[in-house]
């Protein structure tokens, strides 16, 4: 009966995160494809954009399963469940979630430091000049060689760093000998994966600062602000035209007679003609806009636009109050900055972590919030870097735009959105701190009190209380995710001053939204550095 009831939770819980796989493979291919160039669209880029996206989308949706399994070993009074109470069950238990975890970030490191770097690479040395596919596999291969190093170098600190603090002053130097080859030994394969992805969680850390904070407010305010009057701006198109027309005809006639123009002249009438095809193309897009059936669509749902706008910044609101509150926790009542503010248990109301925990006990409710909140995000995060592009320091180094995105650009905002997943775990936690570590795990404390009736002196009560970080090993299983997100306390002292950066953000972005106008209806779509062929696919 007990292995029964076993197979049938894991079912449950298994059987909903295949479904939510098939459904994230699907989503990243429509995703990619939108945006790719059709003129230069590759097909092994298409495929490991696409792979490395679902990769780690799946990686977020196997912490829904973590949560699940371990909170119902329990019953609601905080006993084990028949089949939960053998510990060497429990292990099995973990064990597979963890091989999950082994699995799915052991592929993360491959293609972060191996397949995208390889393919990016490759197509780089294919634009540069037109060279034989074995040099092309050749000098691609030379730049990817650096990456390996940088991994291999992450797994042996994760590998050998001491995570115990070392013998006193008073240690003699055997004692201390002996405390590093235990250590060294005692590192096994989770320190060091745990160390490598903790590295690349803190690179998607400041990408979710740069775009995720900023996509946040600009996405819901551009859904209440829509865009201007696609008439309105044909209008003044052709204005705009015309008069560029007319400065370029008196330009000209400076030299009817046979004079020549002068270079400032000169300066001025290719300026003035660049800017007369960027206008030209812009008038293009325009009517295609206004004929479109999409946009005519578009402007009869204006109004669902709006509600969804105002639902959007509200759950934006609801994030960054909810992480306020949890940081704000930490600073008074957590461990301290050389514990990685750590927190024994939850002392201010959470109100994402309390919906979480109503939610957790009706299965899959509290896996579909999840998956939005990882899916809001992404997409959160993707309005970001299309609205910014993609940028390293001041350098703009690629724009993304449906239809016209390159397979290196691609490549790259892959990367970037891989590495931002990467960090929304961690974000889930310091929204909802108690949920991500226990789920909804509760644990018997005893008490004894005096009694005033004949017979014995003291009665032993029985009282149930949620888990947290005081409650005794074997009667609160921590997730695996945790684990991985507090092996070294470290990289958890600067994820909660990252948290504290990303509010501020959030709050600049918004104020910087707010002041901006309606954007244009072809926002994006005409920039002075487009080729003619390239405006010339994205029309036809």
């Amino acid at each position: 009966m007990a292995a029964q009831s076993l197979l049938s939770e894991s079912a449950i819980g298994w059987s909903i995160f295949t479904v939510v796989l098939l459904a994230i493979l699907a989503f990243c291919w429509i995703y990619i494809r939108k945006f790719q160039s059709r003129q230069d669209s590759e097909v092994v880029s298409t495929i490991t954009a696409i792979c490395a996206l679902a990769i780690a989308l799946i990686t977020s949706a196997l912490l829904p399963v973590d949560i699940f399994l371990v909170s119902y070993m329990k019953y609601p009074n905080g006993t084990y469940k028949e089949w939960a109470a053998n510990n060497e069950t429990r292990s099995q238990i973990e064990a597979t979630v963890l091989y999950g975890y082994y699995t799915l970030y052991s592929i993360i490191l491959f293609f972060v430091f191996l397949c995208i770097p390889f393919v990016y690479f490759y197509y780089e040395e294919k634009d540069d000049s037109n060279v034989n596919k074995c040099a092309q596999v050749k000098n691609a291969l030379k730049y990817t060689v650096g990456f390996v190093i940088v991994c291999v170098v992450l797994l042996l600190i994760g590998a050998f760093v001491p995570l115990e603090a070392a013998p006193g002053q008073n240690s003699t130097q055997w004692e201390k000998v002996q405390y590093l080859f235990d250590e060294l030994g005692s590192s096994h394969g989770l320190p060091a994966l745990s160390f490598s992805i903790s590295s690349l969680t803190l690179i998607g850390m400041l990408a979710v600062i740069t775009y995720t904070a900023y996509g946040m407010s600009v996405m819901p305010l551009n859904l209440i602000k829509g865009t201007r009057s696609v008439v309105y701006e044909r209008l003044e198109n052709t204005e705009d035209i015309d008069e560029v027309e007319h400065q370029i005809e008196n330009l000209k006639s400076k030299c009817k007679d046979g004079r020549p123009l002068s270079s400032k002249d000169r300066r001025s009438l290719q300026e003035l003609e660049g800017k007369l095809q960027v206008l030209q193309r812009r008038g293009r897009h325009l009517d295609i806009a206004e004929r479109n059936c999409c946009s005519k669509v578009g402007s009869a749902l204006r109004p669902v636009k709006i509600i969804l706008g105002v639902f959007f910044i509200l759950v934006a609101l609801l994030f960054t109050i909810s992480l306020f509150i949890s940081n704000l926790d930490k600073a008074l009542h957590s461990a301290g900055i050389s514990y990685g503010f750590i927190i024994f248990g939850t002392n201010l109301t959470n109100p994402l972590n309390e919906l979480l925990l109503a939610l957790q006990p009706v299965f899959p409710l509290d896996y579909i919030l999840i998956t939005v909140i990882t899916m809001y995000f992404v997409l959160t995060s993707m309005a970001g870097i299309r609205n910014m592009g993609i940028w390293f320091f001041w350098m703009r180094l690629y724009k993304i735009r449906p239809k016209r995105t390159r397979p290196q650009a691609l490549l790259f905002l892959c990367m970037i959105l891989l590495l931002i997943v990467l960090h929304t775990s961690y974000m889930i936690y310091s929204l909802a701190p108690q949920y991500v570590m226990y789920g909804s795990q509760k644990y018997l404390v005893q008490s004894q009190t005096s009694s005033t009736d004949p017979g014995p002196g003291n009665t032993t009560l029985s009282t149930t209380k949620i888990c947290d970080a005081d409650a005794p090993e074997d009667q609160c299983i921590v997730t695996r995710t945790y684990l991985f997100l507090h092996k070294f306390w470290f990289f958890s002292t600067i994820y909660y001053f990252g948290n504290w950066a990303f509010i501020g953000a959030f709050l600049i972005g918004l104020v910087v939204s707010c002041c901006r106008g309606k954007k244009s209806v072809i926002e994006g779509e005409v920039e002075a550095d487009d080729s003619d062929i390239s405006d010339d696919e994205y029309v036809h």
